[in-house]
């Protein structure tokens, strides 16, 4: 017997698109940090006067402030954690390895970096920025192939972090570890065989940690390219970290030996 009935359309996921920010504390930053805002879309009717005060900044920023139906900010939404406004601002202008160099340089430190191996979980790598942000690295290096970019899910977990972190995308990592190598960076991977204890690496002069890709962890050609392999002590029954998690505890380990813990 046929059954004629309708099923239930699946709804389409949105697609993410590099430069889309989403919520009140992402357009806050990027407003903030001088980002250019094309469009800025508010849900229509909306008496909140933080939100209409944003929009009325975003406007006065040169931005069009575009009233929409709240159910036309859920389709768009990647996040679903809008808060009433998407914003569509320029696309992100990844920086260079000698960019974060030279912002190590004028603070007039040793340059902290992170290498992040193929990660593909947008909120990893937002977390990771969060992180590297608040710990006062340099810069964050990323692939561009088999890689999460700077997307919207990336911008709204990163909390803001990602208007103020410079961010690197490379062809090729194992290229870039040998590149920071000749600028006198030493380079520690992250692994639980065959490694140091993390309070035994010496993280006060420059330093890059690579995190790995959240299921298999470094490739082995990038593994071969670090200098120094370490590993967070476990206590518990549980055996690893993910990898937002592991980057925040070794980001702080060398933040505690460099103010000389």
């Amino acid at each position: 017997m046929n059954d004629n009935r309708r099923r239930p359309r699946q709804q389409e996921q949105p697609v993410e698109i590099e430069g889309q920010l989403e919520g009140r504390n992402a357009l806050t930053e990027a407003l903030r940090s001088g980002r250019t805002i094309d469009k800025v879309f508010i849900a229509a009717g909306d008496t909140d006067r933080g939100l209409q005060r944003l929009a009325a900044q975003a406007k006065e920023a040169g931005a069009v402030v575009v009233p929409v139906d709240r159910r036309k900010l859920d389709t768009m939404s990647v996040t679903h954690a809008h808060q009433g406004v998407i914003c569509l601002a320029a696309a992100h202008d990844y920086a260079s390895i000698d960019d974060i160099f030279a912002e190590a340089e004028s603070r007039g430190e040793k340059p902290l970096i992170v290498i992040c191996d193929e990660l593909t979980d947008p909120h990893n790598l937002g977390a990771i920025l969060r992180s590297a942000e608040c710990a006062g690295a340099h810069g964050v290096i990323i692939p561009k192939r088999r890689s999460v970019g700077l997307t919207a899910v990336v911008a709204k977990a990163s909390a803001g972090a990602v208007e103020y972190m410079k961010v690197a995308r490379v062809t090729n990592i194992t290229a870039a570890i040998e590149d920071l190598k000749k600028r006198g960076v030493w380079v520690f991977g992250t692994a639980a065989e065959e490694s140091i204890p993390m309070y035994q690496a010496d993280l006060k002069d420059a330093a890059a940690i690579v995190i790995g890709n959240e299921g298999d962890g470094m490739s082995q050609l990038v593994r071969k390219s670090c200098d120094v392999m370490v590993h967070i002590p476990m206590k518990g029954r549980i055996s690893s970290l993910n990898a937002s998690a592991a980057a925040s505890i070794l980001l702080y380990e060398a933040v505690r030996q460099r103010l000389g813990g």
